[in-house]
């Protein structure tokens, strides 16, 4: 399906699922609107098991294709270091962002409710998220556990591996076969992205139609100075991340802004970065950034470059304070921002991850973990727009690093190894 036609019809997706859950809700007894939600979650749960179904066999096969373009390239060190610079760089920014907005609009001031004595249910589990465990997590035990279970992290570790064990080889010798089929393997993921994607709509539908079902239209409007100075600071957090963008890539960025416009508003739709990821790695392709730094670049931003995420945790562990009448100073709240810019590095793959270190950084400053009820009920739209975020902030990051790269790739004819290159600063979109 065409970029433009499944643009439209992802929109058309959007409008119909709100108006037709809003109908269902009006008219339903509540019994009946649980029922048909379930109904239309069995439709989006297909798509993003599919979409997960996908995910680690075209990670592995993207990285591993692109380390062997690199062939004895040193370039290696060089993009995990830029990219690891923009990712704490643009986390530490976004987390900035979240606190002073929530500091700026007071979200919470004047609820003035009262810290529950007992403790309080709130259905999520409170994991302790340390920096501990984070790093032993990140190498696998197994990798037919890493690919059963998704984690990115892993599969970029072990693929990290193999990808460089298999240019040493193939640079000993002639072309392996194993190259050639992680190449074919590459292709025939990307079609068989193609057929899931073709359900997306579907899908988009679904997803709105079943929380507008349930929720109805009331619950966004009492809701809606909070979630209105939330996408005001998802506004902000953009433009200062394409700010930044346009001092590497000039008008450019514009341009790319245009080409992810159909994997962020998936993302949105679905809240599910998942969902979005195949097309966002097609959108840089087309925008000309090369696939050895895409296929790099891109996995490790799942789990270190969730910038709209960063800024809610921020934005909402403020405003249960506010709602509960708890000051916080400076150094405490600085305290919160340096746990939550290590405790969020461990979330990719964690169901429901940002609740999930909302939780834990309640209840390690001894916050009311009863406050997450606050949010919990309308995350699912606050949950579309730090997922469209998370997606653009990694495009942009993606192609910011491809152009300060550019001028370092070359084909050495000697050793057979061809590396893309990527054109200079004022040719790149052009490529598109």
């Amino acid at each position: 399906m065409k970029q433009k036609k499944l643009l439209k019809y992802i929109l058309i997706a959007m409008i119909s699922g709100i108006l037709i859950g809003w109908a269902f809700h009006s008219t339903l007894t509540t019994a009946q609107t649980t029922e048909l939600a379930a109904y239309f979650k069995i439709v989006t749960n297909v798509f993003l098991r599919l979409i997960k179904m996908i995910i680690a066999p075209l990670v592995f096969a993207t990285i591993v294709s692109g380390l062997l373009s690199m062939g004895k390239s040193s370039s290696l060190g060089s993009i995990t270091l830029k990219a690891m610079s923009w990712f704490i760089g643009a986390s530490f920014i976004s987390l900035l962002l979240g606190m002073g907005l929530a500091n700026l609009f007071q979200p919470g001031a004047g609820m003035n409710l009262t810290v529950p004595q007992t403790a309080v249910d709130i259905g999520v589990s409170a994991t302790s998220l340390s920096l501990e465990s984070f790093i032993t997590h990140i190498f696998p035990r197994s990798f037919a556990e890493a690919m059963a279970n998704n984690e990115i992290l892993q599969i970029l570790v072990f693929s990290i591996f193999f990808g460089s064990a298999l240019a040493y080889v193939q640079h000993q010798s002639e072309v392996t076969v194993i190259g050639k089929i992680i190449d074919e393997l590459c292709k025939v993921m990307f079609r068989i992205t193609d057929y899931v994607m073709a359900f997306a709509p579907i899908a988009v539908f679904a997803a709105i139609a079943s929380a507008i079902t349930i929720q109805g239209p009331k619950l966004i409007i009492d809701y809606s100075i909070f979630i209105g100075q939330f996408y005001v600071g998802l506004l902000l957090l953009w433009t200062l991340l394409i700010a930044f963008g346009y001092i590497f890539l000039k008008k450019d960025i514009f341009k790319l802004m245009r080409i992810v416009r159909e994997p962020s508003m998936l993302a949105f739709a679905t809240a599910s970065s998942e969902s979005a990821y195949p097309k966002t790695m097609e959108a840089l392709e087309k925008f000309g950034v090369p696939k050895r730094i895409t296929s790099f670049v891109l996995p490790l931003g799942y789990s270190f470059n969730l910038d709209g995420s960063m800024m809610y945790m921020a934005f909402a562990v403020l405003f249960i304070a506010q709602a509960y009448n708890i000051d916080l100073s400076f150094s405490q709240q600085a305290l919160i921002l340096f746990t939550l810019m290590i405790t969020s590095k461990g979330i990719a793959g964690v169901s429901r991850a940002s609740i999930v270190v909302i939780a834990s950084t309640l209840a390690m400053f001894q916050l009311p973990e009863a406050g997450i009820l606050l949010i919990l009920a309308i995350d699912q739209f606050l949950d579309m727009g730090r997922t469209a975020t998370n997606v653009i902030g990694n495009s942009i990051a993606t192609a910011v690093i491809a152009r300060t790269e550019g001028n370092k790739d070359e084909f050495t004819e000697q050793e057979g190894i061809m590396v893309n290159n990527l054109p200079p600063a004022n040719q790149l979109a052009d490529n598109s």
